[in-house]
C-alpha cells in the first residue's frame, strides 16, 4: 500500500504542472486523496488494528484517479489542449504514417483513428481571413445596431449568430436590388471565404500556369461522360444513391456558399484555345469570379492572398428557402400564420417567378424546396396547436410562429445531412459511427433522446447543445470546402419521370435546348422546369422518379455531357456557351485552391508520386500522363475523381478530410445548435419535432402515397422500393 500511495501521490504531483488550476475534476480527485490520507494517517496515529479499515481504504485510494479520470471523460467537454489528448492525437498521427487503408481497421480502432484525424485537423487547417485589411471602405456594407430578437431568432444575413462577432459568417449584400443577391455590391470582411491551408499556400496559379493545361482540354479527356457507337451518352451510375441525394446536395450548398455572379464577360475574361471544331466561338471565354468589394485590387498588398466573399450566409440557417434579404424573406412569407407561400394546387414557389433565379435551378432543386416549404408549414400548424396563446401577440403570433419554425426546419435539414445523407454517401460502419455521433454523441440516439445530454462535450452527448467553439478561428466556410463540394457528376444526362402506382414510365426531359428553351416543355431545367415536369406527372410521381433512379458516380469520366456545352444561365435570361467543368477546374486555380498532390501534402496524407498511384486504370492513367506533364500537376478535382476511395465511400477519402474537419465545425460554431439549442429558444415542441423525424417521415407526410415505395427502406437517400402490393 505504501507503494500505490507514493505511485498516486506522485501522479497528483505531475497532475499539478501539468493541468490547469481551474480543472474541477482535479480539484475533486485532490479532494478524496486528501480525506483518504487523512484517515489513513488518522487510523495509524491513533494505534487502533484498522489493518482491514487502512487496507479499504488505501484501494479505495487507488480507484479514486480512474474513477474521476473515467467521470471525467463521460461528464466534462473534453479538453483538446490537454496533455492526454495531445498524446492520442500524436500516437495516432504516428499510426498514420505506417497505416495504408484506415477504413480497414476493426470499427473501434478505425472511430479513433477519425477522432484522432479530425482532432489534428482542426489545429491545423483552420484559417480566416478576416483580418486582411479592408481596403475599400466603399464596399463595406453597414449593419444596424443589435435588438433584443436577434438573440433568439436567426438573421437574414447571417449578423449576430456570434454575439462578441456580429458579423461573422454574414452574407454580402446588393443594395441596388435586393432581390437578386447574386449581384452583389457590398460585403464584409466577415462574409469572406476563409481557407482550410495557410495563406502563404492560398496563392492563384500566374502567368501562363493559370491556363496549363488548358481546361477544355482536361474536361474533353478526363471529365466528359463517354459515347457509345449511336451517339448515346453512358452514365455509371451510384448504385447504393439515388437521384434525390442529387438534388439535396445542390439544395444544401445553396444555403452555404454563393461567389455571386461572376464579373462580366468583358471584364478580362480568361480566354481559353479551343479548336474549331470543338467549340462555336473562336475562343472559349471564361468570366473572372466577382471581387471582394471590401478590397481595392490596386491597394491589395503582395503578402496577401485574394479574398472572395459568400453571397450567402455561412451559417447552416436554410437561407435557400428564407431568403437571404428583407425583401427576399417578405416576398416569400404569406405573413400569417408564420407560414411560407406556396400553390396548394400546383406547388409553385415564389422564387420561381422573381427575376434571380437561383443558378442552377431544375426539376431536382425545385423538388426539395418544394418538400422543406410544406415542413416549414407544417411545423407551423404544430406550433399553433401546440402554443395557441401565442395568437394573442402581435400579427396574431405570426412572427412568433415564424421564428421558431425556422429553427426547427434549419435543424432539422442539419440533421438531415449529417445523419441520414452522409451515411447514404459514405456507407462505412467507422462514418455511420461518427456522423450519428455528431448529432447523438457516442452515446447514440436511444440514450440523448430519453435521457438528454449526460455529458456537456460533443463526444458523447454530440454537439447540438453543446458548448460553442471556434476552434481558435472566426466560422467561416472555405475555398476548400466549396471546392470539395463540386459533385455535378451526380447528374444524369436526362430524367425519367415514372409513374408511382405501377413505376411505368410516362415521359423524359432533358436538361438543355440546343439554342433556347423559350417554350420547349421537355426542358428540365430554369423557370419553367417544374412546371414542364408536372404537365407529365404528379409531384408524387416525380418525387418518387428521384427516390428511384440513380445519379451518377463522382469518377473520371462521369461529367454530364449536357453541362459541358451549354449557356449561362443569370435569372431567366440564357447568356454565352459554357463548359461548367472547364469553369470548375479553372475556379480552384482562379482562387488559390492547390493542386492535388499539394492539397494532400496540407492535409497531412502523402503525395502521389506517379499516374499509376492515382488510378488503377490503365485509360486513366494514359489520359492523365497525355493531359499533364507530371503527377504535381493534377488538378484538384480530377484528382479527386480518380482516387480511388475508401471502402463504402462514394468520394475519396482526399474530399473526406475537408468533410470531416468542417462539417462538425459548422454545427460547432452556431451558437443555434450549441449553447442555445434549448427549450427557451426552440421550444420543447420544437426539439421533439427535430429529434422524432427523419427524411423519410417528412416524405411521407407530404405525400403519404408514396408509402409502399418507401416500405422497407431505412434510408430516403438510398434507391426505394419499385415492387408493388400483389406484384
Amino acid at each position: 500500500m505504501d507503494l500505490v500511495l507514493a505511485a498516486l501521490w506522485g501522479v497528483d504531483v505531475a497532475l499539478a504542472w501539468l493541468t490547469t488550476p481551474e480543472n474541477r475534476w482535479l480539484r475533486w480527485y485532490r479532494s478524496a486523496l486528501h480525506i483518504f490520507v487523512f484517515v489513513a494517517f488518522f487510523g495509524a496515529a491513533t494505534g487502533a488494528d484498522v489493518t482491514g479499515i487502512a487496507n479499504g481504504l488505501g484501494f479505495g485510494l487507488a480507484a479514486v484517479a480512474p474513477g474521476a479520470a473515467a467521470l471525467h471523460l463521460v461528464r466534462r467537454e473534453v479538453d483538446e489542449k490537454s496533455l492526454s489528448w495531445a498524446i492520442f492525437v500524436r500516437l495516432f498521427w504516428l499510426f498514420n504514417k505506417f497505416i495504408a487503408r484506415w477504413d480497414r481497421l476493426p470499427t473501434f480502432l478505425a472511430v479513433l483513428n477519425l477522432i484522432a484525424v479530425r482532432a489534428r485537423l482542426r489545429e491545423k487547417n483552420l484559417h480566416s481571413v478576416s483580418g486582411i485589411p479592408i481596403s475599400n471602405d466603399e464596399g463595406v456594407r453597414k449593419f444596424g445596431a443589435e435588438k433584443p430578437e436577434f438573440r433568439v431568432e436567426r438573421q437574414n444575413d447571417g449578423l449576430y449568430n456570434d454575439l462578441d462577432k456580429p458579423t461573422m459568417g454574414c452574407s454580402s449584400a446588393n443594395e441596388i436590388d435586393p432581390l437578386n443577391p447574386s449581384d452583389f455590391n457590398k460585403s464584409h470582411p466577415g462574409a469572406r471565404f476563409g481557407r482550410n491551408v495557410p495563406l502563404t499556400e492560398a496563392r492563384p496559379d500566374v502567368g501562363a500556369r493559370l491556363l496549363e493545361p488548358n481546361p477544355r482540354l482536361v474536361s474533353r479527356l478526363l471529365l466528359a461522360r463517354p459515347t457509345d457507337e449511336n451517339g448515346a451518352t453512358k452514365v455509371t451510375p451510384a448504385a447504393t444513391l439515388n437521384l434525390l441525394a442529387a438534388a439535396w446536395i445542390q439544395f444544401q450548398t445553396h444555403d452555404w456558399f454563393n461567389h455571386g455572379t461572376p464579373r462580366p464577360i468583358d471584364d478580362e475574361p480568361f480566354e481559353l484555345d479551343v479548336d474549331s471544331q470543338d467549340w462555336p466561338e473562336r475562343k472559349m471565354q471564361i468570366r473572372r469570379t466577382r471581387a471582394d468589394p471590401t478590397r481595392d485590387p490596386k491597394r491589395v498588398s503582395c503578402a496577401e492572398p485574394p479574398t472572395y466573399v459568400n453571397a450567402e450566409t455561412h451559417w447552416w440557417d436554410g437561407s435557400q428557402i428564407y431568403g437571404g434579404s428583407e425583401p427576399l424573406q417578405k416576398a416569400y412569407r404569406t405573413w400569417a400564420d408564420g407560414k411560407l407561400k406556396i400553390d396548394p394546387t400546383t406547388y409553385r414557389l415564389p422564387i420561381e417567378t422573381i427575376a434571380a433565379l437561383p443558378t442552377g435551378w431544375w426539376v431536382g432543386l425545385g423538388l426539395v424546396h418544394v418538400i422543406f416549404t410544406l415542413e416549414h408549414n407544417a411545423i407551423c400548424d404544430h406550433l399553433r396547436e401546440q402554443y395557441p396563446e401565442w395568437r394573442n401577440l402581435e400579427n396574431g403570433g405570426d412572427d412568433q410562429y415564424f421564428r421558431i419554425a425556422r429553427l426547427v426546419n434549419s435543424a432539422l435539414m442539419a440533421k438531415i445531412h449529417t445523419v441520414e445523407w452522409t451515411p447514404a454517401i459514405l456507407s462505412h460502419p467507422a462514418l455511420q459511427f461518427i456522423m450519428h455521433g455528431s448529432w447523438w454523441g457516442a452515446a447514440q440516439e436511444l440514450i440523448t433522446r430519453h435521457l438528454g445530454r449526460i455529458s456537456e462535450g460533443e463526444l458523447i452527448s454530440g454537439i447540438p447543445g453543446s458548448r460553442k467553439d471556434h476552434f481558435g478561428e472566426d466560422f467561416c466556410l472555405t475555398e476548400e470546402f466549396a471546392a470539395v463540394y463540386r459533385m455535378h457528376p451526380l447528374l444524369p444526362e436526362i430524367l425519367t419521370l415514372r409513374r408511382h402506382r405501377d413505376d411505368q414510365k410516362v415521359h423524359t426531359l432533358k436538361f438543355i435546348s440546343e439554342n433556347s428553351d423559350d417554350g420547349d416543355r421537355d426542358i428540365a431545367t430554369g423557370p419553367q422546369a417544374m412546371p414542364n415536369a408536372q404537365a407529365y406527372a404528379s409531384f408524387a410521381d416525380i418525387v418518387y422518379s428521384f427516390g428511384t433512379d440513380n445519379p451518377g458516380a463522382l469518377q473520371l469520366r462521369n461529367y454530364p455531357n449536357w453541362m459541358r456545352r451549354m449557356r449561362r444561365r443569370h435569372g431567366a435570361n440564357l447568356e454565352e456557351f459554357i463548359d461548367l467543368a472547364a469553369i470548375d477546374i479553372l475556379r480552384d486555380r482562379e482562387r488559390g485552391v492547390p493542386r492535388y498532390n499539394r492539397f494532400r501534402e496540407l492535409f497531412h496524407l502523402p503525395r502521389l508520386k506517379s499516374f499509376e498511384a492515382m488510378s488503377k486504370n490503365p485509360d486513366i492513367v494514359n489520359a492523365l500522363r497525355e493531359v499533364y506533364d507530371k503527377p504535381d500537376d493534377v488538378d484538384l478535382m480530377v484528382g479527386l475523381y480518380a482516387e480511388e476511395p475508401p471502402v463504402g465511400f462514394g468520394f475519396s477519402d482526399t474530399a473526406f478530410r475537408v468533410f470531416i474537419l468542417m462539417a462538425g465545425r459548422r454545427l460547432k460554431s452556431d451558437r443555434l445548435f450549441t449553447d442555445d439549442y434549448r427549450p427557451e429558444i426552440y421550444t420543447q415542441a420544437g426539439l421533439d419535432w427535430i429529434n422524432d423525424n427523419t427524411m423519410i417521415t417528412i416524405i411521407l407526410r407530404h405525400f403519404p402515397e408514396l408509402t409502399p415505395a418507401l416500405r422497407g427502406v431505412d434510408n430516403a437517400f438510398a434507391p426505394w422500393s419499385k415492387k408493388r402490393d400483389g406484384a
